[in-house]
């Protein structure tokens, strides 16, 4: 009698076990099938010359969207150019939209109605990511990058400055700067510490200019917009977008010595 009792326990723990390594297979099936199907790139309703088909979420896309809205139409000046950021132009209806990227597969034309105007313009990037922290240091020990100075006193002994801009964007007094770019995916990639600056500099040329980050999850990102457009002006966040409120007269500081 025990020895049916044993084999009887013997042949449910086998039919358990047998069941429990089912479970955990079909699991591990149905999860490789649907990483494999977010590798296939989407080929549908994309530009033939799109890099790396970057995506930004409903809500980043509808929250960038309403700043420029409340200004629209205003001066909207965009670090990077990505597919959903084409739609810009239409939402700052009647005002001047600037582009500019420094990957030439993403260059493209673009013209609005008489109202209002839209252009890229392609830069090119002298740093790389993997040079952040000395660029961080140089900044902070040289007059020459001091947010002070403003954009006409910027030069060439700047390191982490853009001095090679169209003049367009050194004249114009920008409302909202969005810095998108470089991509900044890796350390022989440019980083976006110049274009972060850049922003904090034409920022406070402005009128009250919103400055909008995106990928603020990112160490460069983070560390740049605390640096050069203050935590204390950071005034709402959405996903990995932080905005800044830069007013012209409030925030002229110099930036922290090492």
């Amino acid at each position: 009698m025990s020895l049916t009792k044993r084999k009887l326990i013997l042949v449910l723990i086998f039919i358990l076990v047998s069941a429990s390594l089912f479970r955990v297979l079909r699991i591990t099936l149905t999860t490789s099938y649907f990483l494999n199907l977010e590798q296939v790139p989407n080929t549908k309703n994309t530009r033939p010359d799109t890099y790396g088909n970057k995506i930004l979420s409903e809500k980043e896309l509808r929250f960038l969207s309403d700043i420029i809205l409340q200004k629209s139409p205003c001066n909207l000046l965009v670090f990077g150019l990505e597919d959903q950021y084409l739609k810009l132009p239409a939402i700052n209806e009647g005002g001047k939209t600037i582009f500019l990227e420094d990957k030439p597969e993403k260059l493209i034309d673009l013209t609005t109605d008489v109202n209002g105007s839209a252009r890229v313009y392609r830069i090119r990037y002298k740093t790389s990511a993997k040079e952040a922290y000395k660029l961080l240091k140089h900044a902070r020990t040289h007059s020459s990058c001091s947010l002070r100075s403003g954009v006409r006193m910027l030069t060439a002994k700047c390191k982490i400055a853009l001095t090679g801009l169209p003049k367009e964007v050194f004249k114009t007094k920008w409302d909202v700067i969005v810095v998108d770019g470089p991509g900044g995916d890796g350390p022989e990639s440019p980083g976006r510490m110049s274009a972060i600056y850049m922003a904090g500099v034409l920022g406070r040329a402005g009128n009250g200019t919103n400055v909008v980050v995106h990928d603020v999850d990112r160490m460069i990102e983070k560390w740049f917009s605390w640096e050069f457009l203050s935590e204390k002006n950071l005034v709402s966040s959405k996903g990995k977008f932080w905005n800044f409120k830069i007013d012209q007269k409030k925030n002229l500081v110099s930036l922290k010595q090492a």
